[in-house]
């Protein structure tokens, strides 16, 4: 079950509170380090995984919890610093909640869902990581001239395809549901 694919995803699971710990000490820069190998991890045990024949039922639940784990780690903690608006980790965080609560939920009426990532999901794993490490990079390297700008942007490209991530993922999961009263 433990192969290379997934002990990479077991060291990001581990780096997270490390990560979390780092940004609270204010060590913005070993933090943007950390969350980059972090970053390149979730590409490297996925190709590994697919290209490499090393996928396991483990990492199919391991490295989404792992990506989530990230994520809502460093926006949660961003947020709580005043790196990053509130309504915009509100917006992060309610959507991976809403998911692993809905995926729990078919499970408790037994009714499993198999929630696979769509395209507009995988570009909003990417802004969300971009806009991460952007804000990482900002405190840690203390560069501004276009940060406004582009941090803007960066923004409301997380926040549009979290709101059509999180929609279409509504929508996956009802007709689900809905085929399971047939």
């Amino acid at each position: 079950m433990i192969n290379l694919a997934n002990a990479i995803t077991l060291g990001r699971l581990v780096a997270v509170p490390v990560i979390v710990w780092m940004l609270v000490a204010g060590r913005h820069d070993a933090a943007f380090w950390l969350f980059v190998i972090a970053g390149i991890s979730d590409g490297v045990d996925g190709f590994l995984a697919k290209r490499c024949g090393m996928e396991t039922a483990l990492g199919r639940y391991l490295d989404p919890l792992a990506d989530k784990a990230l994520l809502v780690s460093i926006y949660g903690t961003l947020g709580l610093q005043g790196h990053l608006p509130s309504w915009l980790v509100i917006l992060v965080i309610s959507r991976d909640v809403l998911i692993v609560g809905a995926v729990l939920l078919s499970s408790a009426v037994e009714h499993p869902v198999e929630i696979r990532p769509t395209l507009v999901s995988k570009a909003n794993t990417v802004a969300q990581i971009m806009l991460a490490v952007w804000i990482l990079a900002h405190f840690a390297f203390d560069f501004s001239p276009l940060a406004d700008n582009v941090t803007g942007v960066l923004m409301w490209s997380v926040a549009v395809t979290t709101a059509v991530s999180w929609y279409r993922y509504l929508v996956i999961w009802l007709d689900d549901m809905a085929g399971m009263e047939r």
